[in-house]
């Protein structure tokens, strides 16, 4: 189904029943990053120029959100090249990728800068490109030009060391690499020891999306799920913190409130609340799930993290958790009220009714969703795919090969849609190969765009 995919980006353990970081309304406590660095401020390490921790590019994020320079900014010179060691990255074959898009023509130049890789859709060659900039010898071959293009880290540039591993990481994700990015995500241990703060402000050096990431690399590398709910509260911990020292409480006290600042760490904090419960779900834990979303607002409860779009996106990731956990009233509760908005109401209404098996119902609210989404000039991907899926349910397998035949022509290509669509070859006809290929052919032809272009076998079902 295509709404299964939303769950595959999350981790693991179950939750306890005390209080914890994630209840916002709870009193702030002390800084563990303040003690801890204290304790790191002593002569054993020199200090260089003043560096600021810049944002790192999200690859494939269809609305990008910039992380803030912390108010103090990082000095240090700390020594990061264990993180630069060759043998920690693997190799990337290209075997899981069809043959069309392996064509030369169709490969971005060697000397192409990691930014216009990532904006063009190139990730398993920007993953490269990161990996050659940390360890000043790539994986693959590579030319004098390249290695310009990719000049390698200083191992104290501990802002660039961590916008490089956030790029490899991410984009191994993206690639369908996510074993990978696990095992190379160990070599970062513990991203809470007090090695990774500043000694002097006791900013962390890590960007907050790689710290993120790593949680639920880890606990895959390390093969101990429950490491990810655990790392998630260490994160939620210091989201409170944030929040209260921007609303100008927290240590010291008497600081002006800085509302954007807050309205961010309370964002996150309630990102993390989803994150924790999809961590539950993938331990099939699925009591402890329900009971941690109940616990969280936005449908059932009294909390409200965040405001605008970010608002209505965490109803509707709340709603979608909801529907996997086969609680169909409580999903739609969750986007009640324009809480996930117009559109994502009528979204979880249709997946709910498709929840229940009523697909002849399901199917007129997608028709709907889709003609008032034309009017405006928008087609978007999700709304066709599954009102295929309810064509194909109701008999209608012919419309429905159509309907996503179309969304490829107008160059759409996630991977729901190849997925569906193969499989649709699948059942109308036994030479489905020579489909699947053409098909491919037809991808690779495609300019390539920020939501990535080259694909995998397991797109074709090949």
């Amino acid at each position: 189904m295509p709404i299964a995919d939303v769950f595959r980006t999350i981790a693991s353990r179950p939750r306890s029943s005390t209080k914890g970081p994630l209840d916002a309304d709870e009193a702030p406590v002390v800084s563990p990053i303040s003690s801890q660095a204290a304790r790191f401020s002593s002569s054993s390490y020199q200090h260089a120029s003043s560096r600021t921790s810049s944002p790192l590019p999200l690859p494939r994020s269809p609305a990008p959100r910039s992380s803030p320079a912390p108010s103090a900014a990082p000095v240090t010179s700390k020594d990061f090249s264990f993180l630069l060691r060759p043998e920690i990255f693997h190799q990337i074959s290209p075997l899981s990728v069809p043959t069309p898009f392996r064509s030369p023509a169709r490969q971005p130049a060697p000397d192409t800068p990691i930014p216009d890789l990532l904006r063009r859709g190139h990730f398993r060659a920007a993953a490269i490109a990161a990996v050659q900039a940390l360890t000043s010898s790539p994986v693959s071959a590579s030319t004098a030009a390249a290695a310009a293009a990719h000049p390698p880290a200083s191992p104290t540039d501990h802002a660039r060391i961590f916008e490089l591993l956030y790029t490899r990481l991410a984009c191994l994700c993206l690639i369908d690499a996510t074993p990978l990015a696990a095992q190379e995500a160990k070599a970062l241990e513990d991203l809470n020891s007090a090695f990774y703060l500043d000694p002097l402000s006791g900013a962390h050096l890590v960007p907050w999306p790689l710290r993120v990431l790593g949680v639920r690399l880890q606990a895959i590398g390390f093969g101990d799920p429950r490491r990810a709910v655990m790392s998630y509260y260490e994160l939620a911990r210091e989201a409170r913190l944030r929040v209260a020292r921007a609303g100008g409480g927290g240590e010291g006290g008497g600081k002006a409130r800085d509302h954007s600042a807050a309205e961010l760490w309370k964002g996150r904090l309630a990102e993390l609340g989803v994150k924790v419960a999809g961590a539950l779900i993938e331990m099939d834990d699925l009591a402890g799930a329900a009971e941690h979303l109940a616990t969280l607002g936005g449908g059932d409860g009294d909390q409200d993290f965040a405001v605008g779009g970010d608002g209505r996106r965490l109803a509707m990731s709340r709603a979608l958790l909801w529907l996997h956990l086969g609680d169909v009233g409580a999903a739609r509760r969750c986007v009640k009220d324009g809480k996930g908005g117009e559109t994502g109401e009528s979204v979880v209404n249709a997946l709910a009714d498709m929840a229940d098996g009523e697909y002849e119902a399901a199917l007129e609210k997608w028709e709907t969703l889709r003609q008032t989404m034309a009017e405006n000039d928008v087609h978007d991907e999700m709304v066709g795919v599954n009102l295929t899926v309810c064509l194909l349910y109701t008999g209608k397998m012919t419309e429905a090969r159509d309907i996503l035949e179309g969304l490829v022509d107008a160059g759409q290509t996630s991977h729901t849609l190849l997925f569906n669509l193969t499989t649709m070859y699948e059942l109308c006809t036994d030479r489905h190969k020579n489909l699947k290929m053409r098909l491919a052919e037809r991808v690779a032809s495609k300019e390539p765009t920020s939501q990535g272009w080259e694909k995998t076998n397991a797109d074709f079902k090949l």
